[in-house]
């Protein structure tokens, strides 16, 4: 029975083949935390493509404007998931701003709704006060960012 030799350079180095593979493993993961229906029932919203608030869609850099500040629902809030933030209003003029990930398993909240911040992937709920933990399985807060209100627009710090 002939066998075969590897010789340096005739193929993929191992390398190569396990970070590949590592990555398609992590791109399936990521894509099994997202939510079905992209839906959102509640009094908070999503918003994708936050260009609109004007502040040219530069993906985050400091100073962006996020928002008005009447585009935020008094005892409610709105994801945007293009920045990683979630914005809050917990009480009239009062602004708070977390980061969207949620401290489970990394899933993006969907959802402000009844003073919670509502990760869809396993419901978990966090205050739309503090981003402390109001239902598990999530154990750890949701991390606040930055953000400061300068006239009727809502920035990152």
């Amino acid at each position: 029975m002939p066998t075969e030799s590897l010789q340096p350079g005739s193929g993929p180095a191992r390398r190569t083949v396990l970070a590949a593979a590592g990555a398609a493993s992590l791109a399936v993961t990521l894509t099994g935390c997202g939510s079905e229906d992209g839906g959102n029932g509640g009094t908070g919203t999503v918003a994708g493509d936050v260009g609109d608030a004007g502040d040219g869609g530069d993906g985050g850099a400091t100073g962006a404007v996020l928002a008005a500040t009447t585009e935020i629902p008094e005892g409610g809030g709105k994801v945007f998931a293009d920045k990683g933030v979630v914005v809050t209003q917990p009480a009239a003029g009062e602004f708070k701003a977390f980061s969207s990930k949620c401290t489970h398993q990394g899933c993006a909240v969907r959802d402000v709704k009844d003073g919670l911040i509502i990760c869809p992937c396993h419901d978990s709920h966090f205050s739309a006060t503090d981003g402390s933990v109001k239902k598990g399985p999530a154990t750890q807060p949701l991390p606040p960012t930055e953000i400061t209100v300068q006239g009727k627009e809502i920035r990152l710090a």
